[in-house]
């Protein structure tokens, strides 16, 4: 922990797991300096569109799938009714926390506005004439920390956001610009994280003040084979003799009760990284199967993630052990 609160940056890659490969150092070498592991997701309804799965998988990152329910209850009353159910911000829910994000996808930009979340586009951060921008990744990257209260490489006290979200999918438009490529996203992710760690250097606030999380998901698995990118103990490897004491994994609890609807495959996969604050385990590669072999952080449920980077921030108690 911390002897001081941090400033958060999330990067979330929506559906561009599948898009890693060995050419993306920036990631690798991240994962090789983190704390890895996976945030477990619950089955997708039947039949859904596209638009409704990036909102959805995203509301249960932010633990508010209720508020994203009563969305879909309300799109649908006939009277064109908002609802009158109301459901607390974040800042409400993790006193006083300040958030914003950065993304394209016009549903979610809706979405998170409804839970108190600042929304920015990208071109919204680029200043013009800022004299160390030497490209669009690094003006980003330069607005992004400008947002986290960062300006030429020290911590502001006033006029921040204590998290950020970047929300970058496979093929949407970033820095104004759209393009087709499906790889283009994971491409923009991977120089993304190699501008912050260049800037992120030893001695520097950055570097012993920004708490970042690197979050990468499937997208639509119903697109490929995924039988191998299993989260669950073989119980083949456990001595018979021992499988009646053999535990429900912790992620399919919740409290004292089982979880009802725990999708055991294509999990969120995640890297996180502080300096002198996360563990760093011996994951060498971003990847599915490094992660399992060698990830610290081993399995949570997603709806808990921001409860542990608020616990970061201090704007929540710790969860879990």
């Amino acid at each position: 922990m911390a002897d001081k609160p941090s400033r958060a940056l999330v990067v979330y890659g929506d559906g561009l797991a599948p898009s890693v490969d060995a050419s993306h150092a920036h990631l690798h070498s991240l994962a090789s300096k983190a704390c890895c592991g996976f945030l477990s997701l619950p089955n997708s309804p039947p039949s859904e569109s596209e638009d409704d799965r990036v909102v959805r998988e995203f509301a249960i990152l932010l633990d508010a799938y209720d508020a994203y329910v009563q969305k879909g209850k309300d799109s649908t009353c006939d009277s064109g009714s908002q609802g009158t159910t109301s459901f607390p911000t974040i800042s409400e829910r993790f006193m006083g926390m300040k958030a914003a994000m950065v993304t394209s996808d016009p549903s979610l930009r809706s979405f998170v506005k409804k839970l108190g979340v600042n929304v920015l586009q990208f071109e919204e951060l680029i200043d013009k004439k800022h004299p160390v921008a030497e490209g669009p990744i690094d003006a980003v990257l330069c607005g992004l920390l400008k947002l986290l209260g960062f300006q030429e490489g020290k911590l502001m006290d006033t006029g921040y956001f204590d998290l950020v979200f970047v929300h970058i999918g496979a093929g949407e438009p970033v820095d104004g610009e759209a393009d087709e490529d499906v790889n283009y996203g994971i491409e923009y992710v991977n120089a993304l994280v190699g501008s912050l760690m260049q800037v992120a250097q030893p001695g520097s606030e950055i570097r012993s003040r920004l708490h970042l999380s690197l979050v990468m998901s499937y997208g639509d698995i119903s697109k490929f084979d995924c039988s191998h990118l299993s989260t669950l103990v073989s119980k083949d490897d456990v001595d018979s003799q021992l499988l009646r004491l053999f535990p429900r994994q912790s992620y399919t609890m919740r409290g004292e009760k089982p979880r009802e609807d725990v999708r055991h495959h294509c999990p969120m996969v995640i890297a996180q990284w502080q300096d002198a604050v996360t563990r760093r385990d011996t994951a060498e590669a971003f990847s599915f199967e490094d992660f399992k072999e060698h990830g610290g952080n081993l399995v949570i449920p997603a709806d808990r993630f921001l409860h542990e980077i608020a616990f970061k921030l201090w704007k929540a108690p710790k969860y879990g052990a």
